[in-house]
């Protein structure tokens, strides 16, 4: 028996999912700072570098731009988003107050395998600072801080916490580029493990405060 779906319905599936996959290209691009911000994005280079055609591009642009990530300009295109040093202390002020609150009410929900897979994906973000795969290792960071906050279980804090993360996970990245911070970053990871087996919250709020203070000098060190 053939279980596989018929030809128009595989393609339309395709057209669908192909700006999804096109979105989370341009993201990874624009986080790992190859397309910095400020930058113009130009369509002809980026379907030629992603290998797709101007419909699902224009499709992610749009996508990322209800995102905040790129800003739509009448006349002129596509611009990665660039945001001024005082939105960049603003939102990072912010992020520690919503991440704070979610390790404080992930220590009052979480269970022991979620402790376990908070703590397996730790170690494997150990394994990338050992190897200095920073790509790697900071795609294991926005897992473990996404399995906090959807642990807290609280709807509108996660859909906050998304939307003001992905304007500033670029930031983030290029926080780690400093090699002392970077290993003072990944302690604090090993603290974090600690304090939800031990489910102290007020201390785990403590801390995912300070972890973003200090994400934010890093940042504005940068900037400067």
């Amino acid at each position: 028996m053939n279980d596989s779906l018929p030809a128009n319905v595989s393609l339309s599936i395709e057209r669908q999912t192909l700006p999804a996959v096109v979105v989370e290209r341009l993201s990874e691009l624009i986080i790992q700072g190859e397309l910095a911000p400020g930058a113009r994005l130009n369509e002809r280079e980026l379907c030629a570098r992603l290998g797709v055609s101007r419909t699902p591009l224009r499709e992610a642009l749009r996508r990322l731009a209800h995102d905040g990530l790129v800003t739509l300009q009448p006349n002129r295109g596509a611009f990665v988003t660039e945001m001024s040093r005082d939105a960049v202390a603003d939102s990072f002020e912010l992020m520690a107050a919503l991440e704070a609150l979610a390790g404080e009410l992930a220590c009052e929900r979480i269970t022991d395998a979620d402790v376990a897979e908070v703590e397996a994906l730790t170690y494997e973000m150990m394994a990338c600072h050992a190897r200095r795969d920073l790509p790697e290792y900071y795609r294991l960071n926005r897992a473990i801080h996404d399995r906090i906050t959807a642990v807290a279980g609280n709807a509108q804090l996660a859909e906050m916490s998304r939307k003001l993360n992905l304007r500033i996970q670029n930031l983030r990245f290029r926080s780690n580029l400093d090699a002392q911070k970077w290993g003072a970053a990944l302690d604090e990871h090993r603290r974090m493990v600690e304090l939800l087996r031990a489910r102290n919250g007020a201390e785990l709020a403590q801390l995912m405060r300070g972890h973003l203070k200090r994400k934010a000098q890093a940042v504005l060190a940068m900037l400067s």
